[in-house]
């Protein structure tokens, strides 16, 4: 789909990527650091709310731009150690080639419209006023979408438990965004089931990351031809 990545040793440093890891780490660590009580209050304050404030209509409360700006200040809270740590994993993993191909501009600009974007399907699919969401999950599921139209033949490897022993494959890299995928998709109906978790933001993120790389083709091309010297 796309033409190689460039080898030359002048390619340009990923600094987007450990950023946003940075950023992720040190919001948590801030919001860790506050009382108990405050940690709730910043929640509230700036994690996206499902419905908006109760006894509104169900626009009523998007005519505060407070409400826009909780997407994007959703994407930098977690709830624990499990949430943040998820996150910065598939972070690093997806993120990394995808900004070496799309520059750290373009990289950001799917990261923080995709995570804006899924949190505001989630919000419009629960719908409950009592319901907060928050995390970069779907910001990372945008990235993942990315990855597979960036690199739809490229492998990933994984660990394989067989028995007492661990078996390191090489497994295609759609394969196994195909599997989450299909998760997603499922518990975005069966979410109750498996907790606070609003599986229609990952979704939601993946989909719009698929779109994202496919309509930044052109610019991308002409990137890396740039980075080539042709």
């Amino acid at each position: 789909m796309f033409v190689s990545v460039p080898t030359r040793s002048g390619a340009s440093l990923r600094w987007a990527t450990p950023l946003l890891a940075a950023l992720l780490w040190a919001a948590f660590l801030w919001a860790l650091s506050r009382p108990d009580a405050l940690q709730r209050t910043l929640l509230l304050e700036w994690g996206a709310l499902a419905g908006g404030a109760p006894g509104d209509g169900p626009w009523d409360t998007w005519t505060d731009p407070q409400q826009w700006l909780r997407l994007f200040s959703a994407l930098f809270l977690h709830a624990d150690w499990a949430h943040l740590l998820g996150n910065l994993v598939f972070l690093l993993i997806f993120g990394l080639p995808a900004e070496r191909v799309m520059g750290p501009w373009r990289f950001l600009a799917l990261f923080f419209l995709g995570g804006a974007l899924a949190n505001l399907f989630a919000v419009l699919v629960i719908g409950a006023p009592d319901r907060l969401i928050i995390g970069a999950s779907g910001a990372v599921s945008a990235l993942i979408g990315a990855y597979l139209a960036l690199f739809p033949r490229a492998r990933l490897g994984v660990v394989v438990p067989l028995g007492l022993f661990l078996e390191f494959v090489r497994a295609p890299a759609s394969l196994l965004i195909g599997v989450w995928a299909a998760l997603q998709i499922v518990f975005a109906y069966i979410g109750p089931a498996f907790g606070a978790v609003a599986w229609a933001a990952h979704a939601a993120g993946f989909l719009f990351g698929i779109v994202f790389a496919i309509a930044s083709r052109g610019a991308i091309a002409r990137r890396l031809r740039r980075l080539k010297g042709y």
